[in-house]
């Protein structure tokens, strides 16, 4: 059995790349265009990048500007922001700062770890026939999540709560909806879900290889999330499926239509096909703009570099209808909403004619 602190660094790690309908899609121009081409299968395979043209196009843009879009590589600034007590380790750069965040995940995540395996104990005993919509380990980790930020002084600033608070008031118990955001750190997860809130049960979209990841893998399984294999297309029908049947029977939705992790915390193209589930349901889509993450949780980072308190927030926005419409209108939609709530550094560049 894996120690528990390699066990939450994999599941810290990999965390980041959960909630991925469709990987982006390879260009040798590091620029983010903001076209939609339509994928031959409903999960995209994932595809090796091309980044031979990218030392000519940083040369030529400005000292000030990031490189940006699907091609891109880590950013320059290696995380020199972390202080000066920061330093690389071949997991990723650590500072004070996140070897207390990793040390209060590892401790946080025993307790997750032991709530878990009595959920799947009870389970087997009654034969799944109560809790049918897998709240009790929702609960717990929701509550690992929630616990950890509120220890590192991580929960970000939420705006547009009344949007939330009117759409959860309607008293349909079956008006379910699918949260969608842009992605930047693994921190947007726990961000996504203090957003929804722990009285609402929702499930991520998530890759099927997760499973394997020591106590997250018992978390995706056990509570019932959504997962694709995006190299098989019976695992993708069936995700689909699954996702809708959650839908309709008032569970929420959650995922990350850009398909992976910005490197450069600007927006990346949406996949259409992230938006199947609700438009095949007629659920509505709330969009949110994540602002900040990327900046307290750099990619060359192992955990987090500061605490979130003061420089992240997630702005919600009014819900998006998805009856009558197509995934590719849903998709520009939801995206413009996405966009409207970011700041300019985190928007995404486009190619000028």
């Amino acid at each position: 059995m894996r120690s528990i602190p390699g066990a939450l660094a994999l599941i810290l790690t990999s965390m980041s790349e959960t909630a991925a309908l469709s990987l982006a899609s390879s260009r040798t121009i590091p620029l983010i265009i903001p076209t939609y081409s339509k994928s031959t299968t409903l999960f995209p395979q994932p595809r090796r990048h091309n980044i031979r043209n990218l030392g000519s196009q940083m040369n030529a843009a400005p000292a000030s500007s990031a490189v940006s879009g699907e091609d891109e590589i880590t950013p320059k600034k290696e995380g020199k922001d972390g202080g000066k007590l920061s330093f690389q380790t071949k997991y990723g750069r650590l500072n004070p700062f996140a070897i207390y965040y990793g040390t209060t995940a590892i401790l946080l995540g025993l307790p997750w770890f032991v709530g878990l395996t009595l959920c799947k104990l009870f389970y087997k005993v009654t034969g799944e026939r109560w809790d049918v919509n897998k709240r009790m380990p929702h609960f717990i980790s929701h509550l690992w999540g929630m616990t950890l930020l509120r220890l590192s002084r991580s929960y970000p600033k939420v705006e547009g709560k009344e949007i939330l608070s009117e759409f959860f008031s309607h008293g349909d118990e079956n008006r379910a909806a699918m949260f969608v955001a842009n992605h930047n750190s693994w921190m947007d997860i726990p961000f996504l879900g203090a957003t929804v809130g722990i009285g609402q049960n929702y499930k991520f979209v998530s890759k099927a290889e997760l499973i394997k990841v020591p106590i997250l893998g018992t978390s995706i399984a056990c509570g019932g999330h959504v997962m694709v294999d995006r190299l098989n297309r019976r695992s993708q029908v069936m995700a689909v499926k699954n996702g809708m049947g959650w839908l309709k029977k008032g569970v929420h939705l959650c995922t990350f239509p850009e398909g992976t992790r910005s490197k450069n915390g600007r927006v990346l193209s949406f996949k259409n096909g992230a938006f199947k589930m609700a438009q095949k349901v007629g659920a509505p889509i709330i969009p949110l703009s994540i602002v900040g993450s990327f900046d307290a949780h750099p990619p060359n980072w192992m955990f987090p570099r500061k605490a979130s308190v003061s420089t992240c927030k997630v702005i919600v926005h009014e819900p998006i209808e998805s009856s009558g419409m197509t995934e590719e209108e849903l998709s520009n939609l939801v995206k413009a909403a996405i966009i409207s709530g970011l700041p300019e550094e985190q928007h995404p560049i486009e190619l000028e004619e």
